[in-house]
């Protein structure tokens, strides 16, 4: 892919970054993200999202070189357009790949691992300062290996990832862990919400943690909710 292309395309991605690295305290992290090749893969093979990703499967069975080629251009995309985000401000980047745990080990190798591993390797050689946070949602015990051989500085885990394992991950290769509260907690709030936010915190005391939920935040999250959600992360923070 010509990478002008891709600068181009994502100009004002660019733009949006730079206005908020300079609106922005200095003492706040600006994170920029892509989605992982197999994941954006996965949409534009299906043309829409599927609890399978059937269709993305399929072909990467059928004709391995032929989806490999499409693997290829998005690695090349992606790493064109997160390093245009560091060059407008962006102080960490995340990689996302949702639907990651969808793939047995030897697809979780060849489509999650080695992208992710390209994108990485080539990102820390134009910016080496910068980290790289890799979410591998739903990779299960696959995770160590991902982070080990991915060289990711941080790793998002998921709701079904428990607190001893997200501390062990963090001490056995010296990562940064994030999450990874329920977002479906966050939308019940209340006494339930306080419990697993503690939980999480006292779980993962001492241990390098980025509080996070485990997925995205759900439309329909209460606003005040959040507002919780943040006065107990700064309080446990003060005692």
């Amino acid at each position: 892919m010509n990478p002008s292309a891709t600068r181009t395309k994502f100009a004002r991605v660019g733009e949006t970054v730079a206005r908020l690295r300079q609106d922005l305290p200095h003492a706040t992290a600006l994170i920029g993200f892509c989605g992982a090749p197999w994941t954006v893969a996965t949409y534009m093979v299906g043309g829409q999202g599927s609890p399978d990703q059937r269709e993305a499967r399929l072909w990467a069975y059928r004709d391995r070189a032929g989806f490999g080629r499409l693997i290829d251009i998005l690695v090349e995309a992606s790493i064109d357009y997160l390093s245009l985000q560091v060059e407008a401000g962006a102080d960490v980047l995340q990689i996302f790949d949702t639907w990651a745990g969808s793939l047995p080990p030897r697809e979780f190798e060849a489509w999650v691992v080695a992208p992710t591993r390209r994108i990485v390797t080539a990102l820390r050689a134009e910016h080496p300062d910068v980290p790289i946070i890799g979410f591998p949602r739903g990779a299960g015990q696959k995770i160590e290996g991902y982070v080990a051989e991915t060289g990711v500085r941080g790793v998002s885990c998921d709701t079904g990832m428990d607190v001893a394992s997200m501390s062990a991950l963090a001490g056995a290769r010296n990562v940064v862990v994030q999450g990874n509260l329920d977002p479906i907690a966050l939308v019940a709030g209340g006494e339930e919400l306080e419990r697993q936010v503690e939980a999480l915190l006292r779980g993962l005391a001492g241990v390098p943690h980025i509080f996070n939920l485990g997925h995205g935040i759900l439309p329909e999250t209460p606003v005040e909710h959040v507002k919780r959600l943040v006065e107990l992360v700064r309080d446990y923070g003060t005692t």
